[in-house]
């Protein structure tokens, strides 16, 4: 359940919005004035706010900004009949979420509503944890004591303090967003705007215009002047996610801007300039696309100038039992379900399954295993997923080239796979009795857990 407060002077309009929420699962709090709103704020665990940005007596933007003292990290959409340039870009320096002018369009506020809302899950679904600084670095806490990771959180903190251009990569649910967030704040940037867009997410043929703007009358139903993710993300961070599934037509008006900071917004000819620093992100492999002609080669030496890899959850065995601990202690205390912990069984499934879904995959699971759990022990049964050995035969592709000895050879290493993670399952990740089991010495048992990639 995702609890939403409205701030809107009149009542009508409230109870509109109230029947535009009612189709999702969502808890309505609403208020007419600012101090109401605080209060409301204050008392309840608030997830976005709906902020009507001129209210009697009061200026909205400056409850955006008490909102935001208490809680940087909540998403907050401005509503408002007065939208101009000045407010957009004042608010969104304040961290605000969007802009929605009235009258609304039911389907793009519950569109905001539910991106805002399931892009602040990303805050739980992901290796950073929390929105607290460390005294040394400024980076957010790190769950994880891997080498992969210590290295790749490194790399984020010498980057941050310039203005170079970063590429994160990586498979979906690894934390890219939230890595570029973390060497925003890092930066000399931090106290101005950061701007995320996903650029898979948006239509080719609205793409444009999300980036760079458009002016009055510069296709059908542009009423109004719309400023782009560009302009609103002047002095700070804008990051591209997903930057592979940019069009091509569009890729080499983007890529005019990186090279000058200059942009028109569309059906416009003045040109602008900004200051604004860029970090792209992808889960696609860019050098491929280039060579299949989806994806300029210009655009993308130009945005692979630092680039960083995220390792899958799979190549961070060490982590996944703190991230899972983490979300346990997470969840049990959102949903009330008490102290919960893994069986020793659970522990070795969830060390030696495969994570497609990384992190993001880990978090679901978790979830919804505290919801099923009666007692105080997580079982195999409750997390609802079986050692699967597909994603182990599809590491490796027969083909007719191949001599019976090589294919024989592959089928030796799936098999060794298949047995050591079977037996790993059974002992709870438990090494040593592993390789009892196995008939194999304790270091056999490593090297061949290290060369089979286990």
């Amino acid at each position: 359940m995702i609890n939403i407060l409205i701030v809107e002077d009149k009542e009508s309009f409230r109870e509109y919005i109230k029947e535009v929420l009612k189709t999702g699962d969502f808890k309505v709090f609403d208020t007419g004035c600012g101090r109401n709103a605080m209060e409301i704020f204050k008392s309840k665990d608030i997830n976005l706010v709906l902020l009507d940005l001129r209210l009697p007596g009061e200026d909205g933007i400056a409850l955006a900004k008490e909102i935001k003292k208490i809680d940087r990290t909540i998403p907050i959409i401005i509503m408002t009949a007065y939208g101009t340039v000045d407010n957009a870009v004042k608010a969104m320096k304040l961290g605000v979420y969007d802009f929605i002018e009235k009258p609304v369009d039911p389907d793009r506020l519950l569109h905001l509503v539910k991106r805002a809302s399931r892009e602040q899950r990303l805050l739980r679904e992901n290796i950073i944890l929390k929105e607290e600084l460390s005294k040394r670095y400024g980076f957010p806490r790190i769950i994880g004591k891997s080498r992969e990771i210590r290295e790749v959180a490194k790399l984020a903190q010498k980057v941050a303090m310039g203005d170079t251009t970063v590429f994160l990569t990586g498979a979906s649910g690894t934390g890219k967003e939230l890595f570029a967030r973390a060497i925003h704040s890092m930066s000399p940037r931090k106290d101005n705007t950061f701007i995320a867009i996903n650029c898979g997410a948006i239509p080719s043929e609205l793409l444009e215009n999300e980036l760079f703007g458009s002016e009055k009358g510069a296709y059908t139903g542009a009423y109004k002047r719309k400023i782009g993710k560009v302009e609103l993300a002047n002095k700070g961070t804008l990051f591209l996610d997903e930057v592979g599934d940019i069009p091509l037509p569009i890729q080499s008006k983007f890529l005019r801007f990186l090279q000058e900071k200059t942009f028109e917004r569309l059906g416009g000819e003045e040109t602008y300039k900004v200051d604004v620093r860029i970090i792209a992100a992808t889960n696609k492999d860019l050098k491929s696309e280039v060579k299949k002609g989806k994806f300029r080669e210009d655009l993308f030496y130009r945005l692979s100038v630092f680039p960083i890899n995220l390792p899958p959850l799979r190549k961070r065995k060490e982590d996944i039992l703190f991230l899972a601990k983490h979300f346990i202690n997470q969840f049990a205390t959102e949903l009330g379900r008490g102290k919960k912990k893994l069986s020793p069984r659970t522990k070795g499934l969830l060390k030696n399954y495969r994570w497609p879904g990384n992190i993001r995959e880990l978090q679901n699971i978790i979830e919804r295993a505290v919801i099923l759990t009666e007692g105080d022990t997580i079982t195999p049964e409750d997390i609802g997923i079986k050692e699967s050995f597909e994603s182990i035969e599809s590491e490796v592709e027969i083909t007719d080239e191949m001599s019976l000895r090589e294919a024989s050879s592959i089928g030796r290493r799936i098999a060794e796979k298949k047995l050591i993670s079977s037996v790993l399952v059974k002992t709870g990740g438990n090494k040593s009795k592993a390789a009892k089991i196995l008939g194999v010495s304790y270091k056999t048992l490593l090297e061949r857990i290290k060369e089979l990639e286990l």
